[in-house]
């Protein structure tokens, strides 16, 4: 009990101490630069207080829960040596974190206002929603295949250099031939998905299936797999960005 009460306090500081530069930057620029006064600092105090604890419990919760699940589902899995259940549950945990994702929820949102603005889609809420589905599922199927093929890097030994490499070439070559409405849609499409919820579970699977095989590095083979959850994202929106 003590123990976890010390790691529940240290983890409140380091949000406190995460989140001070941010709140200095507003104050200063608020206070010293526009010279106005903070307009109901009651409830920002409260707001801010509750994004601390809110910060706190999430990354206590990490590292209590969702890290260790991801590692040792990843152990298990390659200890039990079934290829097919291994890649299956990567791809699914991919989708399924990116899926969830408020960021991605939140930017294929804005996305399909400012489409029915620019007159790119109807401006009906059942064509909003779908050209915000539509992106939604196109980047967690992206994502999903990303960490599918991050796991099989994992397993084969290959170099992820050039993986990457050849990713970002065809980002580049895509961006020629791409609507202008969709690029950069596209580009922060590869960031949204890197966010609170797929991070940690596809850190711990990489980081847990290293572990787990023999001449396998986890410091030199399980990181990466983010990388490619940023990569295929900009690719698949591009795609689907010339479709639609």
């Amino acid at each position: 009990m003590n123990e976890s009460l010390s790691g529940f306090l240290h983890t409140l500081l380091s949000s406190l101490r995460d989140l001070a530069p941010i709140i200095l930057v507003i104050g200063f620029f608020q206070l010293a630069i526009l010279q106005q006064p903070i307009q109901n600092l009651p409830e920002i105090a409260a707001g801010l207080f509750l994004v601390v604890l809110g910060l706190t419990f999430f990354i206590y919760g990490l590292e209590m829960g969702l890290f260790p699940i991801g590692e040792a589902m990843a152990e298990a899995l390659a200890r039990k040596g079934s290829l097919p259940w291994l890649v299956t549950f990567s791809f699914l945990l991919g989708f399924g974190t990116t899926i969830a994702e408020p960021a991605l929820i939140l930017v294929s949102s804005e996305a399909a206002k400012v489409a029915a603005a620019g007159g790119m889609i109807s401006d009906t809420l059942q064509d909003r929603e779908s050209y915000a589905n539509g992106l939604r599922f196109t980047v967690a199927f992206s994502v999903g295949l990303a960490i599918l093929v991050g796991v099989i890097r994992i397993l084969k030994g290959w170099p992820i250099q050039y993986l990457i490499i050849g990713g970002y070439i065809g980002v580049v070559v895509m961006t020629l031939f791409d609507p202008d409405e969709i690029i950069g849609l596209a580009y922060d499409a590869g960031g949204v998905t890197t966010s609170t919820v797929t991070v940690p579970l596809v850190t711990a699977l990489g980081v847990g299936l290293a572990s787990s095989i023999r001449g396998r590095n986890p410091m030199t083979d399980g990181f990466g797999l983010i990388a490619f959850a940023s990569l295929t994202p900009m690719i698949f929106v591009m795609a689907y960005g010339i479709i639609i």
